[in-house]
This record gives C-alpha cells, sequence and structure tokens, in this order.
C-alpha cells in the first residue's frame, strides 16, 4: 500500500510540473511557446483567450506560469501588486535581443494581488 502511494505521489508530481496543453478553446502551448507574441500564435488566439480568460481570474500567480508561461514583462506596482504581461503582437520586443524593450505592441495584462491571486485582466497597447 505504501510502494502505491509513492508512485502515485511521483506520477503527480509529474504530471504537476508540466502545464495543460489547452484552456477551453485556448491552445495554452502554443501560447507558452510564442515569447513576447513573436510568432503570431498568441494574436491569433486571441478571441480565444477572451472567451477563457475568467477561468484564469482566482488563479494563483504560481499556476498561472503552468497555463501561460513566464510572462513577457512583471511590472511591480503599490502595494505589492503586480501586473504579468504577455505580448500578444509582434513589436519591438521581437527584435534582436530586445526581449525587455518598451513597446506598445497589443498586450494581455493580468493584475495580481499582494496575496497571489489574478484579479483583473485587460488587453491594450503596450503595458499598463
Amino acid at each position: 500500500m505504501l510502494r502505491r502511494g509513492i508512485i502515485l505521489s511521483s506520477l503527480l508530481l509529474s504530471l504537476g510540473c508540466a502545464g495543460p496543453d489547452t484552456l477551453g478553446t485556448l491552445n495554452l502551448k502554443a501560447w507558452r511557446n510564442d515569447r513576447g507574441g513573436c510568432k503570431g500564435d498568441r494574436q491569433s488566439q486571441l478571441a480565444n483567450f477572451q472567451q477563457v480568460k475568467d477561468q484564469l481570474k482566482g488563479m494563483h500567480a504560481n499556476d498561472l506560469g503552468k497555463y501561460l508561461g513566464r510572462p513577457d514583462v512583471n511590472q511591480i506596482e503599490d502595494r505589492n501588486q503586480k501586473y504579468y504581461v504577455y505580448y500578444v503582437e509582434k513589436g519591438p520586443q521581437c527584435v534582436g535581443d530586445n526581449t525587455g524593450a518598451k513597446s506598445r505592441a497589443k498586450s494581455v495584462a493580468l493584475k495580481v494581488s499582494a496575496i497571489g491571486l489574478v484579479t483583473e485582466i485587460s488587453v491594450q497597447a503596450g503595458v499598463p
């Protein structure tokens, strides 16, 4: 019985490290692999993102990376709030080694509260 518990725990840990491939109609794997929105995969999925964004509200920031990948911009605000920004179209952030360049390219911003929960999601030009 103990051995089965260890095997089950190992299996759950290995599954927990990899993020899911989809969330509703959003292809999360393609989203994660389009760093900076430079390939155009995120832009082609923006409508799908809009359909599932409410499912991301309330999610803990630690889990967000498993779904959407590492944010392109991590912006710290007042009172320990943060914005995780994901570009959805090509811009200056795609030129050469400028992944941290300021850009007015369309992006999705997820506001994360001081306790680490996603509270707001917006689409805008550049960063909030």
